[in-house]
């Protein structure tokens, strides 16, 4: 079933191409016959009652420097031209976000399917959706108050403070117990972001790795541990971590099964969940990574699984 994909992201020049999953997706797209288009949040527009976008045919090959090839720009109706879209363009989840989330679900009611369902992406903010499973959480806050957080800073003497809608490790604090820079740091908080913030009980084993567990279509299908590098207790790839190999715990498992359903019915097909020491602390449905290096670790074939559930709900989802 050879599907016509249109790939919205951020510029293909300049992805890191060993470890980019959305490249991953496209190789494996390619593999199995797909012709893909690429094109940027900016590209996209509605009129006269149709969601379009100005995209570009490309092709792609695992060459560092060669790695992809356009044709010349065309107009896409993406709701009656193509099949299948995958929103995959990087965080932060503000209003441009949003507003291409309700462009993108314009555009499915009309026949494309998109991947994740933009309006669940947008549902489903990735430090607050976690919050309807917080008896896996560690201690958490969300708030805008000082004192609140000096309560809960009291309580549980280590916390770490982060934006709600930050990305990649960027703006995570850990405050030790007694650190005078509390007030300072809420402070700050409050004067660039409008909205609450986060507060969690600080997890003194993130220095033996931050866990990024995938699951397609709702079922665990790898995961890697990532150690953050000294002196850090960000864990992320992007905030220079380092992926080892790992395997999932009795625990680990348990949160998988009981998110797993909720994130399949929701059209969630390709989801990251972090979890440190055995406590859930995010999920990330907007634009996962980790997948390459989990296949390197496991000698598995994740894009494949992901392509095998698009495929399975495009035809389950006749175009309009």
């Amino acid at each position: 079933m050879a599907l016509k994909v249109a790939v919205q992201m951020d510029p293909l020049e300049s992805i890191n191409i060993a470890g980019d999953s959305t490249f991953a997706l496209m190789l494996a797209a390619t593999a199995r016959g797909h012709s893909l288009f690429h094109y940027t949040p900016h590209d996209l527009s509605y009129r006269a009652g149709r969601v379009v976008a100005r995209a570009r045919p490309v092709t792609v090959q695992r060459v560092v420097g060669d790695h992809h090839a356009f044709g010349d720009p065309v107009e896409l109706d993406l709701g009656a031209d193509i099949d299948v879209v995958l929103m995959r363009q990087d965080p932060p989840f503000d209003m441009a976000y949003i507003t291409a989330t309700h462009l993108l679900e314009l555009a499915q009611r009309q026949g494309v399917l998109v991947v994740n369902d933009p309006a669940e992406v947008r549902n489903a903010p990735e430090k607050l959706f976690v919050l309807e499973f917080d008896r896996f959480m560690p201690a958490t806050l969300v708030t805008r108050s000082l004192d609140e957080v000096r309560a809960f800073h009291a309580q549980h003497g280590e916390i770490v403070i982060k934006p709600l809608y930050g990305n990649a490790g960027a703006a995570v604090f850990h405050v030790a117990q007694g650190d005078a820079n509390l007030a300072a740091l809420v402070e700050l908080f409050s004067h660039f972001w409008r909205e609450p913030f986060m507060a969690q009980q600080f997890l003194p084993r993130v220095t033996q790795g931050d866990k990024r567990i995938v699951l397609v279509d709702g079922v665990a299908t790898g995961a890697i541990n990532r150690l953050p590098k000294s002196g850090e207790i960000r864990s992320n790839l992007a905030a220079g971590g380092q992926a080892q190999a790992t395997e999932l715990t009795a625990r680990e498992q348990e949160i998988c099964a009981a998110l797993g359903p909720e994130l399949k019915k929701r059209g969630l097909v390709f989801v990251g969940i972090d979890v440190i020491d055995g406590h859930l602390t995010e999920i990330n449905v907007t634009s996962p990574t980790g997948i390459v290096a989990i296949d390197r670790f496991n000698g598995t074939d994740t894009p494949a699984l992901i392509w095998d559930a698009i495929e399975a709900r495009r035809t389950a989802q006749p175009h309009g």
